[in-house]
Formats: C-alpha cells, structure tokens, sequence
C-alpha cells in the first residue's frame, strides 16, 4: 500500500516536472547556447537541464508557466525552498548559475524585458579561471585555413574574433554596415543590446578585405544578405556552424588544450592584460558591465607580472642576480 502511494505520487511529480519543462520555453535553444557558445560539457549541460526542470516543478506548482511571468521574488523563494531541502553550497551554486543563465539568456535574446537575477547573489564559491591559448597557439589556428573560398571565410572570422575579443553570437551577428575597414573599428552589437566599438587590428582588416574582394560575392551568390559571413548556402552562420569550424582548425592546428568559441575571447583578454593594457580599456572592449567579471584575467598574468616585478624592483633584482651568482 505505502508503495502504491509512493509510486503515484512519484507519478504525480514527473508528470509536473513535464509540464513545467514544457511552460518553460526556449529552453532547447539556452541548453543549445551552453553547448556552442559557452563549450559547456554534455554532463554540465544535463545538471542544467535537471536544474531548471527542479525550478520549472516549483514554478508549475505556484500556477506559473510562463517565463515571462517569473518574478525576482519567485526565484528568491525557488532558492530558499532548495535551502531548506538541505542542498549543498555547490548545488545551490549551480542551480543559480543555471538560472542567471536561462533568464540572461532570455533577455539577451530580448525575449523578455528584463532579468530578474540581475540582483539575486549566491553562495560563495571559488570562481574556476578559463583555458586560453598562448601567442604561439594562437597563431597557429589563425595560420590552420587553407587558401579557399571557405577558407578565406574561416581566416577571417578567426581573425576578427580573436583581434577584437567577440562572443561567437557577436561575431556570427555582424553586418557589413558595423565595420569600418578604413577606420580600422567594428561596432558591436552585445548582450542587452549594448552597442560599444572596438578597434580592429591590421592582420584582421586584411584577413576581412580579403574575404570580401575574392570569396564573399561568391558565397552570397545572388542574394542581398547583410551579414558579414556566410555560409555555403549564401545564409548567416549559426553558432554550432562556427564551433563546428573552429574545433577542425584546433585539430588541424595540433592544438591539445579544448578550444570552445569563448577561448579566443580568454586568450584575446589575457595577452591584452600580459602586455599592459589597462583594466577598464580592457572591460569596454569585452563589453562587461562590471570591471569584477574583467578581474578574472588578472588571475591569469602573475606570471608576467613577477617577471615584470623581478626586473624592475631593485631589491628584487640583487636577489635574482644572487641566484645566479651561487656556484651550481
């Protein structure tokens, strides 16, 4: 009998967590979005997937189905409700990673107006410091496309997002009318909306009118499509297309380290700090609205920094010439 009632309850349950994944729209398209644009793996993106099921039951029990109507307050009390089930700090961590994700997705996509975790703080966790390429590495993937049509194409999209530091969605999203090839500048088009402009280096300026005196009128064919690069049929590329791409060229490159879209943007961060830019420069070219998600570069270059230290202080310098000095 106890069974009989676990069962349907337990019955009870999926059926609700099916129906509130289902209320929960465009979820294939964020869990898609983990995939290519942030490199996510497939079990991260399973816990995610689980995760906003969790949320969707909890929602779905309130009589909220659309995403649209989910509250600030709602949320608030989601994450209270995973607190009083004794979840750990790492899981609580999560689900509201999955959540900000889901929501910022939304906005960004301008599916909905605003985020409601913009304000929502979660437990404090140690923050993983991304993969990124070194110099040499780097160039190796921009030097991997052959000299075709296609290949000029990949030459130039690889250029331009590793020169200026773009989300893969920038990238793909780009217009003819956004760059500026005589002034050397690209305006971007980020998350909210928010345009800023970056400066376009000169091997990417050459890499992009290259692609579009020999290879661009072919792949657009007839047609009048506005985006910068496109695919084979004439058509924008999509996310997954541009992963596609870039993980061949990693290969082709002998590049051991996984390389994900965001990985060009890291390294484009990283070899900027290296080399001395400045922070806040260095937040405007990302497009962060908060210098704390720039900061995270930083981690990145003490090397260079204590080479920079060991040079350039005096009592640093007398005992790196004492280490060299002692008779081996």
């Amino acid at each position: 009998m106890l069974f009989s009632l676990w069962r349907k309850e337990a019955d009870k349950s999926r059926k609700q967590r099916q129906k509130g994944l289902r209320a929960m729209r465009h979820g294939d398209a964020f869990l898609a979005h983990l995939a290519v644009e942030r490199g996510l793996s497939g079990n991260t993106i399973d816990a995610y997937r689980r995760d906003l099921a969790d949320l969707a039951a909890f929602l779905a029990e309130r009589g909220i189905g659309d995403p649209a109507d989910v509250t600030r307050s709602d949320l608030q009390d989601y994450l209270y409700h995973t607190y009083r089930r004794g979840l750990s700090a790492a899981t609580r961590a999560r689900r509201l990673a999955a959540i900000k994700g889901y929501f910022g997705f939304l906005f960004d996509e301008a599916i909905r107006r605003d985020d409601p975790t913009e304000l929502i703080d979660g437990p404090r966790l140690q923050r993983l410091l991304p993969d990124v390429l070194n110099v040499e590495e780097v160039a190796a993937l921009l030097q991997a496309p052959p000299r075709t049509i296609v290949g000029l194409r990949d030459r130039a999209m690889l250029e331009t997002m590793y020169a200026c530091g773009l989300r893969v969605s920038e990238l793909i999203a780009l217009t003819l009318d956004q760059v500026r090839l005589d002034l050397g500048l690209v305006r971007v088009v980020g998350k909210g909306m928010k345009e800023r402009i970056v400066p376009l280096g000169g091997l990417a300026a050459a890499a992009i009118e290259e692609y579009l005196s020999r290879t661009r009128g072919t792949l657009a064919g007839h047609g009048a499509e506005k985006h910068l690069f496109l695919n084979q049929r004439g058509k924008p590329l999509t996310r997954q297309g541009f992963w596609k791409i870039l993980k061949a060229y990693a290969a082709e490159a002998g590049i051991a380290k996984e390389v994900t879209p965001h990985t060009l943007r890291h390294s484009f961060a990283t070899h900027l700090l290296s080399n001395g830019a400045d922070l806040r420069a260095v937040q405007e070219m990302l497009g962060h609205a908060d210098v704390s998600t720039t900061q995270i570069y930083t981690h990145l270059t003490m090397g260079r920094l204590r080479e920079v230290y060991d040079r350039s202080h005096p009592r640093a310098r007398l005992a790196v010439r004492a280490q060299r000095e002692e008779p081996g």
